[in-house]
Parts: C-alpha cells; structure tokens; sequence
C-alpha cells in the first residue's frame, strides 16, 4: 500500500478521473440531468489499467482497445471521432490480429503457451531458426503500435485532436500502458533464450531509434497544441521502450508504475490545456482567453505540458534521466544520442508552447467568463497534481 501511495498507480487516475468529470460536466452541463454525467463510468476501466500497469495481461489489452474504439465510435456525428475510432480500429486491430498470429505460431512448433517453456524448446534447436525469427517479431506488434511511436505515432495526435477530453488521457494511457505490458510480459525470460534476445534486441532498438528521430521532427511540425500533446505522449511511448531494452533482463517494475501514474495525470493537465491554446501561426498572437484571464490557471496546467516534455524540475525529467543513465549503463549509445536529441526538441517544443499561449499584449478581452469554473479546477487538479507525483517520488526514495 505504501508502494502504492508512493508511485502515485493509486490516487493519480483518481486525479485524472476527478478532472475528466468536471470537463465532461461542462461538455454535458446544458442537460441539466445526472444521467448526463454516465459516459463516466467508461473510462473507470482505462484508469484500471493505470492503477495496475505490469499485471494487465492480453486479453486485457485487447479489451481495452476495444473500449477506446467504442468510446470514440458512440457519437456517429461527430465526424473528427468517427474517423478516429476507424484509424484506431484498423491499426490496432490488425497489429493485434498478427501478433495474436505469431503467438499462436510459436505455441503451435513449441508446443506450450508458457514463455519458459517456449524458450527452453527453442534453445533445443528442434524448430527452424527461420520459422521462429519470423513468429517472435510478429508477436511483439501489438506492443510496439499501441506503445504510439513512429510511425504509429498518427493514432495518440488523432485521438487527442478528435477524442473528448474527458476521454482522450486516459484513453491514450491506458493504450499505450497495455502495449508495454504486452512487450514485458512476451519478452519475459527471453534471457534464456540468446538468439532470441539478439533478435528482439535489434527489432527493438530500431523501433526505439524510430520513435524518438521521427517523433521529434514531427513535433517540430506540429501547430495545433492537441496533436503536441499526442506527439509528446508518443515520445513517452519511446521511453518506455527505451528502458526496457536498456534493461531486458530484469524490467524495472518501478520505473514502469511511476510512467504510467505520470503519463495519465500528466496527458490529463496537457490535455485540459490544449482546448484553451490557440493554433500556432507565423507570428505570435495574444495571448488566448484563460491565460488573459487565469494566468495562475494556465500556468498550472503548463505543469502537465512540461513534465511530458522532460523540463527539469518536474517528475517528467527524472523519467527522462533515469532512461539516458540505463541507455549509457548498457551501452545503447545510438539510442543515448537520439533520445538526447529528442529532448532537446521537446524542451524547446515546451517553451515555444508557454510563449504561444502568454502571447504579446493586446486589446483587452471584451467582458464574460468563457472559461469555465469546472474546466480551472480541472486544470488545477492536474497540473499540481503531476508535481505531487514527484514529491511522492522524493519521499518514497527516502
């Protein structure tokens, strides 16, 4: 329970809860009934998935895909949704298909379903190398598409774009979560096994090498906050990459629950944030409505913004930090040199962001209040929350 309380796996989706049904009671406010408010219960399971990271098991994630898809296919007419739920239908669904494919194809030549066991039979030397090489990669699919790196970063900048709000952080961590939960739990033991692990290392530090290049170019590119956010949350994807390879041994259970408290809480505060940001053009505007208003609000929410982006200072660079010092202990230099550079990219990417949504003085806002008080304290519960992320961090190492 004190592990618990530590790593944040505990009160941070409740956080990221709290602050979903405040924004969902602004969506749903005009309703005026308490059954507006029952969309709710469909993401309970997603902040599941964040409260126990390393025990979802396949199944688990299947059926969190599906629940996502049929969260954003629900609204028929709201087209940025649809299109969304039909993206992530046919890109999750068909790595899914294929690694369920390789499972089955390494169950079927070695005869059990349990990793041990198909090491052990495959250390024999009884089945082609060239019919397992195949079946081992297709297997791990499914992880590295829902882990949202390159080049299946498109689906986090789309879900965050299309989805709601209330909906979209916790969908897109409880995704990305399961997808290393899902890479964990088929690579368990594969230690045994060295031809394998050669294999599935070299798989694995090209698809970590691609997330970080290609997400920092596309954050670069990107204008519009809500696709930044996804692109940061793909870049969170590479990190979790990143440290299971630098550490494929033994996977660090913690390192893992802390990532996924923070990546919840914090795609929450950048989230709530991005729907008040405006789109970045060739020249700096004023600044937007709540930080023309509530510039404590924006600030707070920045908070969430940053940590994804490593700014030192916020429980996010300690993630970062401890990912670069394991890169180097195992000598995974390339990927050091990438994500380094993919860091340096999301800093700037950060500041670039505050300066956009502080603007340059202008004519004052006409009166009114368009910001909402449900949508502040939304905003206030999670932005100061990912700091209480590392406070609990700090004192749990004490």
């Amino acid at each position: 329970m004190i592990r618990t309380l530590m790593t944040g796996t505990l009160w941070a989706p409740a956080l990221a809860l709290a602050a979903a049904a405040l924004r969902l009671w602004v969506d749903r406010r005009s309703q005026g009934r308490l059954s507006a408010m029952l969309p709710l219960f469909m993401v309970l399971p997603l902040a599941y998935a964040v409260e126990r990271p390393l025990a979802l098991s396949a199944v688990e994630g299947v059926l969190l895909a599906g629940l996502v898809v049929a969260i954003l296919a629900r609204d028929r007419r709201d087209l940025l949704q649809s299109e969304c739920a039909l993206k992530l239908a046919w890109v999750l669904g068909g790595s899914l298909a294929l690694s369920l494919a390789g499972g089955e194809l390494l169950a079927f030549v070695t005869g059990s379903r349990i990793n041990a066991e198909q090491w052990a039979v495959l250390a024999l030397g009884v089945v082609p190398a060239d019919l397992w090489n195949v079946a081992l990669p297709l297997s791990l699919l499914a992880g590295l598409v829902m882990l949202g790196g390159a080049p299946f970063h498109f689906w986090p900048a789309d879900l965050f774009q299309g989805g709601r709000t209330w909906a979209a952080p916790l969908a897109a961590a409880a995704i990305q979560i399961a997808g290393a939960a899902w890479l964990v739990h088929r690579l368990d033991g594969i230690g045994s096994l060295p031809g394998g692990r050669a294999a599935t290392g070299g798989l694995l530090s090209v698809a970590c090498g691609v997330a970080l290049l290609v997400g920092a170019a596309t954050l670069v590119q990107q204008r519009r906050p809500e696709r930044r956010v996804g692109t940061l949350a793909s870049l969170q994807g590479a990190l979790a990459l990143a440290i299971l390879i630098a550490s494929s041994a033994d996977p660090p259970a913690q390192w893992l629950e802390r990532w996924a408290a923070h990546l919840a809480l914090s795609l929450t505060s950048a989230a709530l944030l991005a729907r008040f940001l405006p789109v970045a053009g060739d020249r700096i505007g004023r600044a937007g409505v709540l930080f023309s208003r509530h510039p404590l609000t924006g600030l707070a929410g920045l908070i969430g913004y940053f940590s994804l982006a490593g700014v030192p200072g916020t429980p996010g660079a300690w993630l970062w930090l401890e990912t670069a010092r394991a890169l180097a202990a195992t000598r995974h230099f390339g990927l050091l040199a990438l994500l380094a550079l993919a860091w340096v990219v999301a800093f700037s990417a950060a500041m670039r962001q505050w300066r956009e949504a502080a603007g340059v003085p202008g004519e004052p806002l006409p009166e009114g209040s368009p910001v909402p008080w449900p949508a502040r304290i939304a905003l206030w519960l999670a932005g100061p929350g990912v700091l209480a992320l590392g406070f609990a961090w700090v004192f749990g190492r004490s």
